[in-house]
């Protein structure tokens, strides 16, 4: 799920490296977010090319910008309760910050493939009841 200044996401790694899955999704998704950007596809184009130099300044390891932070946190899936928990805890992620009524209503949530429509996004979704949360 895609919030405005941060995502989660439920992930497996079919290398059972989750860490160096993550750091391949980041490394691949900055590129080609970066291309989009400087493609001139971005009306927010300087604002935000200065927002990821900024943040590439503070870290010696980027040479010039920086779209995602350096940590994760990443937790094993270990119960179906869990995984409820952590799915819920997304799914309500834009409902608490306002942005809507209803978790299935954001398109850039999985919420919308649990409550049976089709999402923005092709997921897998594990079998569940589907319960709307506010």
């Amino acid at each position: 799920m895609i919030m405005s200044n941060h995502i989660h996401l439920i992930a497996k790694s079919n290398s059972g490296n989750l860490s160096g899955t993550l750091r391949d999704f980041k490394s691949f998704t900055s590129k080609e977010i970066l291309k989009e950007i400087e493609a001139g596809n971005e009306s927010r184009e300087n604002w935000m090319l200065y927002i990821f130099k900024s943040a590439a300044i503070k870290h010696k390891r980027n040479s010039d910008y920086q779209v995602w932070t350096h940590e994760n946190h990443a937790m094993e899936i270990f119960s179906y309760t869990f995984f409820e928990q952590k799915l819920d805890y997304m799914h309500a992620n834009p409902v608490r910050a306002g942005l809507i009524e209803n978790a299935e209503e954001y398109i850039y949530s999985s919420a919308k493939n649990y409550a049976g429509e089709k999402g923005l996004v092709q997921i897998e979704t594990i079998d569940r009841i589907w319960k709307t949360v506010r």
